[in-house]
């Protein structure tokens, strides 16, 4: 049968009758012109051996050529082996699907299972999704995405090395899927079928001196010839082997000079303008830095530099913004360190809680407690959560700084030693 037999001259001239009639135009597609002068776009055709109607819309809502095309993608579902009408009820179900990104938000902002979340776990999940998951397929509708269109974000995620992040994030997708399904939302949860598919690298530990070369950071350190205030931040952050944020979002009401204790709260009053300014301590709670006499001198020189501000550590162009996350590592890369292999900021946590373990002398809760680690077994966690040691770690903070003077010109190991907490006070 011929294709495209209709024009719309003879459409719009088409007049209703006693009954309804069809205007063929071919290809299985006709023009049904109604007795109550409706014209509406019809295509039947055979699937699985069984006769069915597509309607295709209503003249002139759908011109001819709107309703030739419909009719050709038609015709390729069938090729393909696909029914339309169950295409078109899937096109149409998407349209009033609520988009991915709506339904995360609804499951970020809920308490169904996840009450236990912190502040800060809520914002590091909100942070990662903003970044990674909505840029990618957060307006596409919740029930149109399949397993195929979430494998790409989470693939280019491992390619450009944030490997240890896209595991988080694939399990995010399958929180929010999970939810979507409880809410009838979705009928599958397609990161389900993402296991194995991207393998999460192992995290990667950031370097660390070995305490045999403590003579020779400890040398070049007071060396150091650059901003004054960056050799004070290589002081204050090996001696107290806080994290970076820790240290760099300091406020000079955190420091209690009298009780000998630096208290990082949970949150930090947000600054305005300055991105994460309001990050404390990452376990989200209060962490306690008892102060050793050494610590407390390099405060007293930092307070002449800074100490009209608000921040422990300005930054260098502006004083009302923190100085740069890199600024410590670009002064150890000047002291000649790769911090890449050798040594950077975070690695002065692991030289710390190596010397502090390998001693003896300092119990496994006082040393995790200072490390600010989150105790991972929780019935064990139930039991010490309220336990601080601070008398312990006082003494512990001091022989760190102790320890750290007498390696100055020679290296001592950590172990076989006295108590050297008693050595200056």
């Amino acid at each position: 049968m011929a294709l495209n037999q209709l024009s719309p001259k003879k459409i719009e001239n088409a007049k209703p009758k006693e009954t309804d009639y069809k205007l063929t135009d071919g290809g299985s597609l006709y023009l049904l012109v109604k007795k109550n002068g409706t014209k509406a776009w019809r295509m039947n055709y055979r699937f699985n051996g069984k006769q069915a109607t597509l309607a295709l819309g209503v003249y002139p809502d759908v011109p001819l050529s709107i309703a030739r095309k419909r009719r050709d993608e038609a015709r390729q579902m069938l090729a393909d082996d696909q029914d339309p009408r169950i295409a078109k009820n899937a096109v149409a179900n998407e349209d009033k699907s609520p988009t991915f990104e709506a339904i995360a938000r609804e499951w970020h902002q809920g308490s169904i299972g996840h009450p236990e979340w912190k502040e800060i776990t809520r914002q590091k999940i909100l942070r990662e999704m903003e970044n990674h998951l909505f840029p990618a397929i957060g307006s596409k509708p919740i029930v149109a995405l399949k397993t195929r269109d979430l494998l790409p974000l989470l693939i280019e995620m491992t390619r450009v090395g944030i490997g240890t992040t896209t595991g988080r994030v694939k399990t995010t997708m399958a929180s929010i899927f999970r939810y979507a399904v409880q809410r009838g939302i979705v009928d599958y949860n397609p990161a389900q079928d993402l296991k194995g598919a991207v393998i999460t690298p192992k995290a990667r530990h950031r370097p660390a001196l070995p305490l045999e070369l403590l003579p020779e950071l400890m040398a070049k350190a007071e060396n150091y010839t650059g901003r004054p205030l960056t050799r004070l931040a290589v002081f204050l952050s090996l001696h107290t082997f806080v994290r970076s944020s820790e240290l760099r979002h300091a406020r000079w009401d955190e420091i209690d000079i009298e009780k000998g204790l630096w208290t990082i709260p949970g949150q930090r009053e947000e600054i305005i303008g300055v991105k994460y300014s309001d990050r404390g301590a990452k376990m989200g709670a209060a962490h306690f830095v008892p102060l050793s006499t050494q610590v407390i001198e390099v405060l007293e020189n930092i307070r002449k530099i800074s100490g009209e501000y608000l921040l422990i550590f300005p930054g260098d162009s502006n004083p009302y913004k923190p100085m740069s996350e890199n600024t410590v590592n670009k002064a150890l890369r000047t002291m000649g360190y790769d911090t890449q292999s050798d040594v950077c900021l975070h690695g002065f946590r692991a030289m710390a809680c190596s010397a502090l373990t390998e001693s003896g002398l300092w119990s496994r809760d006082a040393v995790e407690r200072q490390m600010s680690h989150q105790e991972r077994n929780e019935v064990r966690a139930a039991y010490v959560h309220l336990a601080q040691h601070m008398q312990e770690r006082r003494r512990m903070m001091q022989w760190w700084s102790n320890y750290l003077d007498i390696n100055k010109d020679e290296y001592h190991p950590p172990y076989n030693l006295p108590d050297v907490s008693i050595l200056k006070k």
